[in-house]
């Protein structure tokens, strides 16, 4: 059975800027060796379902290096992984600060989670007063502005960022279910948002292919939104070029991390990917998703540090059938269940793989329909699984019956399958802050499944916390702690 999947080829102006910086002439004494975890080296016409395994254990011999290493290059901030967060970060640090930024991938931009992912930016399955709200509502208002910027400078924020005001509809199909859903209206009400209880027969009037039963209903949020993840990557990257021209900002893609170089002081001076030596004078930090927290073991395990980075990959799929016209959406949609779903905490075991499906439906800009999704622990395996494919199509049957007259087997002509390592954290908090035990070694990471609507709110937080000014939103709640604190 045939199925498309994503391609990706390397930007072929990773290395737009031709200006360099001078090298420091410190000598560095130690070098922490690293595998390549953080990220995938992908080639031309790589696929998302390829296996990364093949690319993420060759260890790169431990050697003394000295300021004599070629291609040696310096900047103010080496920011290491390009998937929407690290990005945003370097955006934030270029557009706030005079300082110069360096981006560092084992691959190229949405190679990881954020290529995958669905692009709603939705505040209708978060909850109000808890510790990542103040976070996500300020991810909005940011968002929010960003897309007022790009319609200030005469361009369309819809085509430029794929930026639409959908709303939302958390949606249930039991009386259990529409309990907790007025409960979580009255929260968002309270909260100042803009909330709705629709009825089964308010949400067919305003999503007719929607079937849901007599005791179903929904949570409507009129003003949530929607983006396209690849789009708003490729304008974030055009924007950071501009700093090219003034010796302020490099590309370095297909260049893996393999060490932090530290000076006779402790400091971490610089890092060392393939094919360059990075030196950073202020700061350092790692934002490499799924692959973070085997990353971070490899860069600490020769230092006195006991600190531990649980992130994991946890995979999901979406199905995508592109220029979709047996019916239109209206609204991004989503099934109560998939907020349990996101919010679990159990870690598998090693005889399961504590697969979870939940309906979510989205119609994309391109007219192309997106139904998603699936949660699973099954390491760092990217492959395909049709099985989990016709879950996700026959789950979306069961809010959508008229997808029942369609065979799958019929769209492979139209279909694309994502597939995607999001970054899970325990208790389903990032982790953002100052790396305990390295003075200039930032972290930010663990977004899973929020990504997208956190990203720019934790851009905005790590380029204060790397600047010295107090932070918009109280990082307490994100703060790296060591074990034994």
């Amino acid at each position: 059975m045939a199925s498309i999947s994503l391609s990706l080829s390397p930007n072929p102006n990773h290395l737009y800027n031709d200006t360099v910086f001078s090298p420091q002439s410190h000598f560095l004494r130690r070098v922490a060796t690293v595998s390549t975890l953080s990220g995938r080296h992908l080639n031309n016409k790589t696929s998302l379902s390829t296996s990364p395994e093949k690319y993420r254990r060759e260890k790169v011999a431990a050697v003394r290096m000295s300021s004599t290493v070629s291609d040696s290059h310096s900047y103010d901030v080496v920011v290491v992984g390009a998937g929407i967060i690290g990005l945003s970060i370097a955006r934030q640090l270029l557009n706030g600060s005079d300082l110069s930024v360096a981006v560092v991938d084992a691959a190229v931009p949405c190679s990881g989670a954020t290529g995958a992912g669905q692009g709603y930016i939705w505040m209708v399955h978060k909850v109000p007063g808890s510790e990542k709200w103040e976070l996500a509502t300020r991810s909005l208002e940011l968002w929010e502005k960003f897309a007022e910027d790009v319609k200030h400078q005469g361009m369309d924020p819809q085509e430029v960022l794929g930026w639409k005001k959908t709303g939302s509809l958390l949606v249930g199909k039991t009386s259990q279910e529409m309990a907790a859903l007025k409960e979580k209206v009255e929260q968002l009400l309270k909260a100042g948002l803009k909330a709705e209880l629709l009825s089964s027969t308010q949400l067919q009037e305003v999503e007719p292919a929607l079937v849901i039963g007599e005791e179903g209903g929904a949570a409507f949020l009129p003003d949530d939104y929607q983006l396209d993840a690849r789009r708003s990557v490729a304008y974030i990257e055009k924007e950071n070029r501009k700093y090219a021209t003034e010796g302020r900002y490099r590309e370095y893609y297909n260049q893996p991390l393999t060490g932090l170089l530290r000076s006779e002081s402790g400091k971490v001076e610089a890092v060392q990917t393939s094919k360059n030596l990075l030196y950073s004078k202020k700061a350092i930090v790692i934002a490499t998703g799924c692959w973070t927290g085997s990353l971070m073991q490899e860069l600490i395990k020769d230092l006195d540090i006991e600190f531990d980075v649980p992130v994991k990959p946890r995979k999901g799929h979406l199905l995508v059938i592109e220029n979709f016209n047996s019916f239109k959406l209206n609204h991004g949609l989503m099934e109560v269940g998939y907020v349990g779903h996101q919010d679990a905490t159990r870690q598998p075991s090693a005889e399961t793989e504590t697969l979870s499906v939940s309906m979510t439906a989205t119609m994309d800009t391109s007219g192309n329909l997106v139904l998603g999704s699936s949660r699973q622990f099954v390491g760092f395996n990217t492959k395909i699984s049709e099985h989990i494919i016709n879950q996700i199509w026959e789950r979306a049957g069961e809010f959508f019956p008229s997808l029942r007259k369609l065979l799958l087997t019929d769209l492979e002509k139209t279909r694309e399958v994502r597939v995607g390592l999001r970054p899970f954290m325990p208790g389903g908090k990032p982790m953002i802050g100052l790396v305990p035990g390295l003075s200039n070694v930032f972290l930010a990471a663990g977004h899973e499944g929020e990504g997208l609507s956190l990203a720019l709110g934790t851009a905005e937080m790590v380029a204060d916390m790397v600047l010295g000014n107090p932070t918009k939103v109280d990082n307490a709640p994100y703060a790296l702690h060591t074990l034994s604190s």
